[in-house]
């Protein structure tokens, strides 16, 4: 609800805060004292378009704010759209909406003390305030506010949500189905570069470490010749030259037979004999090894040409699928798995068409229960609103609460037709009224403004009560044209409709003012040649005194009406 509007240099209103209260809060005050400025405040700050002439004469800027107190549905919704934009408050029960005027017609829009579009501050204010007369603030006049309105009316939130849940699964099941007919022939087109591609790596037979195996034996078949020549020289300097210079192996021999030999005069003699003879071993060792290698090595120029190619193939397949060859087998195991997934593609294909229509029959039994339901309900709505506005004086005002379909080839079946759908069903909704015998009905948006619309409004709010979630209702000029006695309805109906929201009512009636459990005067004054406008709580006699001069009494028996006016709104709630 709103809890305090602050105004600075806006129109005739020089400095003013204004407090409000939960429940239904009266405006009265001479004509011209500035009741409507308070509306033209609160449209600045719900996103409106900014007139130059807001501006208080020789002002060079101004500004209006408005704290609002937020609680249950609302302020989820709103602290849903706050967390969207990144503007949440200090206290998450607050909201404070600022408009700043400025020379020319410009103006800044604040949201929580942070610069925002207009665009953004009239999307907020559409959850929080309905101004009636001003279409960009009520929501009722909105076709698409109107058939979430009649459900709430009638309760089917459970029912609506169902549907939306099964519309949700259809359409999840089409994408994918519309993507797989698409995608049709690209599939089949992947599908040959895919098979071609596993076909390719498997041919190549690989094993992972070939490549390395292969570099090395190519590195040994292109040097063959000089490595056996190296290897050859290394066995000739082991075993020496046959008659010629002895090799390694019998110096180390020798060396261990003389040092073995003087082991008698020395003992530690004994332990290097001992080390010359393990040498002597490892030598042979390493000899018998050197002979393997060479018996290996050959000269063959087919089978250096046979490792060329196959290590050729082998980068070549690096260069398409991986630098490693396990890279090039993890490769061809995914493109088999995505090729089985291509070749049952027609399986799903089939299966996802079973399913959709399935969900259409679904959704198509749903959304005929809930038209049905809809439209009963749209009967008694429309009833209900026109019983309430016999009272208010409009006797001839006709309501009807349409509710419509539209057939589509692709649409859900329901009955022996296919009907257009969304998430909200197969109905449109849309609010008509016609206000004078003979004139046909037309939307709300589009009849005319003032207090009959006002007492329209009145009743459609008061029917909805429980169903609109906007918190703060505004109405203005809504005794236009009415008297003492319908102007008591009028006062009942807004004391009930603020049982459920936060009413603001700017009248002229006494017989309405009193239901108010606020009142608050306005009152325009001079001060040293300037307009100064204020607002004042009336309580207590004030009050009664108010009252009375409304009625156009200010006296004593006046007073007295005043007072009984008071407690017959009172007895009455």
């Amino acid at each position: 609800m709103l809890r305090e509007l602050t105004i600075h240099n806006f129109a005739i209103v020089d400095q003013l805060r204004v407090t409000f209260g939960p429940g239904l809060n009266v405006l009265t005050g001479e004509t011209g004292a500035g009741k409507s400025l308070l509306v033209d405040a609160m449209t600045a700050i719900l996103g409106a378009r900014v007139h130059p002439e807001w501006l208080r004469a020789g002002a060079s800027q101004g500004f209006v704010e408005g704290i609002f107190e937020l609680q249950g549905e609302v302020r989820e919704r709103v602290h849903a759209l706050l967390r969207r934009e990144g503007l949440e408050g200090e206290e998450e029960d607050v909201l404070i909406l600022a408009r700043e005027l400025r020379a020319g017609g410009r103006s800044v829009a604040r949201v929580n003390g942070r610069a925002v579009t207009a665009s953004l501050l009239a999307e907020l204010g559409s959850l929080l305030v309905d101004i009636h007369g001003q279409g960009d603030h009520l929501s009722l006049l909105q076709p698409r506010h109107q058939l979430a309105l009649l459900d709430r009316y009638a309760h089917l939130e459970s029912l609506r949500a169902a549907v939306a849940e099964e519309v949700a699964h259809l359409r999840a099941v089409q994408r994918e189905l519309n993507d797989l007919r698409t995608r049709e022939r690209e599939l089949a087109q992947r599908a040959d570069l895919l098979a071609y591609q596993v076909q390719e790596i498997y041919n190549a037979h690989l094993e992972p470490g070939e490549d390395e195996a292969l570099e090395a034996e190519r590195r040994r078949l292109a040097h063959a010749e000089q490595l056996m020549e190296g290897v050859e020289a290394a066995i000739l300097a082991l075993e020496g030259e046959i008659g010629a210079t002895p090799g390694a192996i019998d110096l180390l021999g020798e060396a261990s037979h003389r040092l073995s030999r003087l082991g008698d005069l020395d003992p530690d003699l004994v332990r290097l004999a001992e080390q010359a003879e393990v040498l002597a071993d490892q030598v042979n060792d390493l000899l018998r090894e050197l002979h393997h290698y060479r018996d290996r090595v050959e000269f063959n120029p087919q089978r250096l040409e046979e490792v060329e190619e196959r290590l050729a193939l082998i980068r070549n397949l690096k260069r398409k699928y991986g630098d490693t060859i396990e890279d090039i087998l993890a490769y061809a195991a995914r493109a088999e798995q995505e090729l089985a997934q291509i070749e049952h593609a027609d399986e799903r294909l089939t299966e996802l068409t079973a399913q959709a229509e399935d969900l259409l029959r679904r959704v198509g039994q749903l959304a005929a229960e809930l038209s049905r339901r809809r439209q009963e309900a749209a009967e008694r709505l429309a009833r209900e609103v026109e019983a309430i506005l016999k009272d208010l004086h409009m006797p001839h005002t006709r309501v009807q609460v349409q509710v419509t379909q539209e057939e589509a080839p692709e649409g859900v079946p329901v009955g022996d037709k296919r009907l257009a759908f969304s998430s909200t069903g197969v109905d449109r909704v849309q609010f008509l009224v016609a206000t004078n015998p003979g004139e046909p009905l037309r939307p709300l948006a589009r009849i005319a403004s003032g207090g009959e619309t006002a007492r329209l409004m009145l009743a459609l709010k008061t029917v909805l009560a429980h169903a609109d979630p906007v918190p703060t209702l505004i109405f203005d000029e809504i005794d236009v044209g009415i008297g003492g006695r319908v102007g008591r309805v009028v006062g009942q109906l807004l004391r009930r409709l603020a049982q459920h929201h936060q009413v603001l009512c700017i009248t002229h009636l006494p017989q309405v003012a009193a239901y108010g459990h606020h009142h608050l005067n306005v009152v325009k004054q001079v001060e040293e040649g300037r307009t100064r406008v204020t607002v004042q709580v009336l309580q207590g006699e004030a009050r009664l005194w108010e009252l009375a001069a409304m009625l156009g009494a200010p006296t004593p028996t006046g007073f007295q009406s005043a007072q009984e006016m008071l407690e017959e709104a009172e007895n009455a709630t």
